[in-house]
């Protein structure tokens, strides 16, 4: 809530400032502070506020500078809301008649500058709604699913089926990996012509033989299968994350999946 202060009197404006920092709720900022109306109206044509608390006798042309003052803030393009704040009670009517939100007078309880000061706070945004959780339907078996797309670790083209794997169950899916590829859409690479894993969920890529994979299942509960001919008994390969399984880059994916890995 932007604010201006004018007064006169610098001890009373300290006391509006100390008990405005009383307010936390109301966000308020202090953007224009004078002493006389002459430089307020100078200072708040140049710098909009949503309200003034100003006070009524002060420097300025005539007695009651401050209600001419309230009569030039009425005339710009967008007045600031006025909330009187005097020792002088006697001028309330005349202040109502230039449309003054509130009157208060001092000393100023925090109570009842809170209210006043509620009339005029602008409305609070609503807060956006949270952005929809990206989901992924397929269909598993004749079944009909809403999979989060955050909890697929690796979609994988197996004899007529496609196995698409969470951390906690395997899904046999009746539609193609290719239809798959466009729905997951670039948080996914392809490893080779069968498999898409979850950028997130790669933790390693190594070369590795058929051999040392074997030992490496044994050891930690991982699989792996390497085809296409990346060498007689040895490939390339990428370590998937929670499962600590391991699934086969083909040679002509190594290069992209290289290059997915370093942009992460």
């Amino acid at each position: 809530m932007r604010l201006a202060l004018v007064d006169d009197e610098p001890l009373a404006r300290q006391r509006l400032r100390a008990l405005l920092q009383a307010l936390p709720e109301l966000h308020a900022q202090v953007l224009v502070e004078a002493g006389d109306a002459d430089e307020a109206l100078a200072l708040l044509r140049a710098t909009p506020v949503d309200a003034v608390l100003l006070d009524i006798r002060m420097p300025g042309p005539g007695p009651n500078a401050g209600l001419a003052l309230a009569r030039a803030l009425r005339r710009l393009s967008e007045p600031p809301a006025l909330i009187f704040v005097t020792a002088h009670a006697e001028h309330a009517v005349r202040a109502f008649d230039l449309e003054a939100t509130d009157y208060l007078t001092k000393p100023v309880r925090r109570e009842r500058l809170l209210a006043a000061l509620l009339r005029v706070a602008p409305p609070l945004r609503e807060p956006a709604p949270p952005a929809p959780e990206p989901v992924l339907l397929v269909r598993d078996r004749g079944r009909l699913l809403r999979l989060p797309l955050a909890e697929v670790l690796y979609l994988k083209a197996e004899l007529k089926y496609v196995t698409l794997r969470t951390a906690l169950h395997a899904h046999l899916l009746d539609d193609s990996l290719s239809v798959l590829a466009r729905r997951v859409g670039p948080g996914f690479i392809r490893v080779h012509r069968n498999a898409l894993v979850a950028q997130r969920a790669i933790r390693a890529l190594e070369r590795r033989d058929r051999a040392t994979a074997g030992d490496a299942a044994g050891a930690a509960g991982a699989r792996m299968a390497l085809r296409e001919g990346d060498g007689e008994g040895e490939g390339w390969a990428v370590r998937v994350a929670p499962l600590d399984e391991w699934l086969a880059v083909s040679r002509r994916q190594l290069a992209e999946v290289r290059a997915a890995l370093s942009r992460r």
